[in-house]
């Protein structure tokens, strides 16, 4: 008697082997990792939300109030108190699917070879594609992620342009059209460090950078320049040596941004200094991929695949800053 799956009539080893190939496949496209996606392990990951929540929202709270002499008996003693606001973020719901024919499940079926793992693999890479482009270049405005925002255009994130080189007269770490137009292995560094120096000065060591993203170019430059003539000593390991506790990591999302993150037309070039502390910002992920019970459409079987993401939530505006037009 032919086994009913999905009201649709398979050989009974067709409908064992479909089963038991798909369980395997949905476990295996579960935990793919795809190295080249890195928004889920440079920004901390909350699923605390949870799957159902619409949307996400957090208090930031400020103490105010003094203390002061005293007369003996005084009864108008100062009063201490706090302060909060509220922010509330969306959370966004993102899609997919890959399925199976009929006759794909029968020639796999007779030739005893396992179902293709691709197609269950580019529905997890469209996901991890997703949560990448969300977490670093979604805009409020974009019109294309539902008034999501990731960590470049975030509001929260203190954005400033590029210094001059005191020495060279630059801006520019690379300059395709005038090359020699460029600041020094020694700006480059100060640069860096300013950018550590001005955010603990700021906000007098409640905030620090311990990570600093470039675009890949720019990290391809300062590990590979020597810091000067007759020294092995690169810019990069110049910086990590006197900025103890700083590291530093290429992401290709900083590379010709535009708009700026300012504002403005680009192409721009920019430099992401910040603190990857969950109490500092979270990449919120209610709900992370799912692959839904196979359902049957005609004559093929096909899996949806679902996940929510609410964007970057920055909680303490001055924990993230950019530096434009490197």
């Amino acid at each position: 008697m032919p086994e009913v799956i999905n009201s649709t009539i398979l050989d009974a080893n067709e409908s064992a082997f479909f089963a038991r190939e798909l369980e395997h496949i949905k476990a295996r496209s579960y935990d793919i990792q795809y190295p080249e996606y890195k928004a889920t392990r440079l920004i901390p990951v909350s699923n605390e939300a949870g799957s159902g929540a619409d949307t996400i929202t957090y208090q930031q709270f400020d103490s105010v109030g003094i203390m002061k002499i005293i007369a003996n008996y005084a009864d108008d003693l100062p009063r201490s108190d706090i302060k909060g606001k509220e922010f509330t973020s969306p959370v966004k719901g993102l899609g997919g699917s890959y399925g199976y024919n009929r006759q794909e499940i029968r020639a796999a079926t007779m030739a005893g070879k396992p179902l293709q793992q691709r197609k269950a693999n580019s529905a997890r890479r469209a996901y991890d594609q997703a949560v990448e482009r969300i977490a670093f270049l979604a805009r409020t405005d974009d019109g294309v992620n539902g008034g999501l925002c990731g960590l470049i255009y975030n509001a929260n994130t203190t954005k400033a342009g590029a210094a001059t080189g005191a020495s060279s007269g630059q801006t520019l770490w690379i300059n395709t059209t005038t090359p020699a137009n460029v600041k020094t292995p020694a700006e480059i560094v100060k640069e860096m460090s300013d950018l550590c120096v001005d955010v603990d000065t700021l906000t007098l060591g409640v905030e620090m950078i311990t990570k600093i993203l470039l675009p890949r170019p720019h990290y391809g430059l300062i590990s590979n320049t020597r810091m000067a003539t007759g020294t092995d000593t690169t810019i990069l390991q110049f910086f990590l040596r006197n900025n103890p506790g700083v590291s530093v990591e290429a992401v290709n999302q900083l590379r010709n941004l535009d708009p700026k993150p300012s504002g403005g037309a680009g192409p721009s070039n920019a430099m992401l200094g910040y603190n990857p502390n969950p109490d500092k910002l979270t990449l919120e992920i209610p709900m992370p991929f799912e692959q839904l019970p196979v359902q049957e459409r005609g004559l093929e079987f096909v899996v949806n695949t679902e996940a929510r993401i609410g964007g970057v939530i920055i909680y303490y505006p001055l924990s993230v800053s950019i530096i434009e037009d490197i």
